[in-house]
């Protein structure tokens, strides 16, 4: 959670090997000193003041955009757990252009995955960021092998619309739903 801020019990369960729900639930009852938990469809985990007291890191509150973290996690999760992930990384070249990806890791290739989540995000917004994107390519910004973009997003409509906007970018778009 540290790393992740939010999970959904079903997460926990894959990334630590929790077992069945009854298990992952008693486990997670055990942490109640240290994790906060709403409802989200099944159970949404954080740390408290506590839980970051001890691991470190601020403290979270339920919020509406616990749903952006827990997509972008389940990109986690599917992409094996990279250890070289990180979340809120900022790309730029001054005084040029600045995006800040959802997230960036590298495969075992070392090409520079990117990954953005739409959850809310006007599609305005989407497209100005691909643009940003699109410009450091052009500026040359990822020397040697250009990045792998990875979007998951809401409906079938705006996958459809992303992957237009990012046509000429090597691009993958996928929905929530192809991770429940």
């Amino acid at each position: 959670m540290k790393k992740l801020d939010y999970l959904t019990r079903s997460q926990l369960q894959v990334l630590h090997n929790l077992g069945g729900e009854r298990n992952a639930q008693k486990i997670l009852k055990d942490l109640s000193p240290y994790v906060e938990c709403f409802r989200d469809g099944e159970n949404v985990y954080y740390l408290n003041a506590a839980g970051r007291a001890i691991v470190g890191g601020k403290p979270r509150a339920k919020t509406l955009q616990a749903r952006h973290f827990i997509m972008r996690n389940s990109l986690y999760i599917a992409y094996g757990q990279p250890e070289s992930w990180k979340s809120e990384q900022r790309l730029k070249v001054p005084k040029q252009v600045t995006v800040v990806a959802d997230a960036i890791f590298y495969d075992e290739e070392g090409v520079m995955h990117i990954v953005e989540v739409d959850h809310t995000q006007m599609m305005a917004k989407n497209a100005k960021k691909i643009e940003k994107y699109a410009k450091l390519l052009e500026l040359g910004v990822f020397k040697g092998k250009k990045p792998r973009f990875i979007w998951i997003t809401m409906t079938e409509h705006r996958r459809k619309k992303i992957k237009e906007l990012s046509a000429d970018m090597d691009c993958q778009v996928f929905t929530a739903a192809e991770f429940n």
